[in-house]
């Protein structure tokens, strides 16, 4: 096991993060160090073809309680496999990758598309996106500032 960098910070176990390439300036998200990879809610996924590339147009909704507001969002997929959810039921799903703003630090991520429609939040930030970059206060929330001054940079 590698020693924990001086470089990290400390984040909550639910933050204010922006994917600034998918036009979300702003989604509560939880920081799940349970889940190896980042979720992103995400509704009527559909691929298509651009430029010989496998590419994917879905519809978010960015706030909790809220199925009025609609972000429509375009990626390139990145890989498409099966994962298996915290009740041991086993989907196929894509991934994409974008950036996420996460307070000052902006990166590139691996988020896989999936309804969240249920749960509580509409981003899970898994331990990849975490490895090196933070390290998890589970007792605080929202330890990041808000990302949205930089979101569209």
């Amino acid at each position: 096991m590698k020693p924990i960098s001086n470089e990290v910070s400390p984040i909550g176990w639910r933050e204010w993060v922006g994917l600034p390439e998918l036009q979300i300036p702003r989604i509560k998200c939880k920081v799940d160090t349970g889940a190896r990879s980042s979720a992103l809610h995400a509704f009527s996924v559909e691929s298509f073809q651009k430029e010989g590339e496998e590419w994917v147009r879905f519809g978010m909704h960015p706030m909790q309680h809220d199925t009025e507001q609609v972000i429509w969002c375009e990626a390139r997929v990145h890989d498409k496999r099966a994962v298996t959810d915290s009740g041991g039921h086993t989907t196929e799903r894509y991934f994409i990758k974008t950036d996420v703003m996460v307070g000052q630090e902006r990166f590139a991520i691996e988020v896989s598309l999936t309804s969240r429609d249920t749960m509580l939040f509409r981003m899970l930030l898994g331990r990849e996106a975490l490895r090196q970059r933070f390290v998890v206060v589970p007792e605080a929330s929202y330890l990041q500032p808000l990302c949205a001054d930089k979101a569209s940079q």
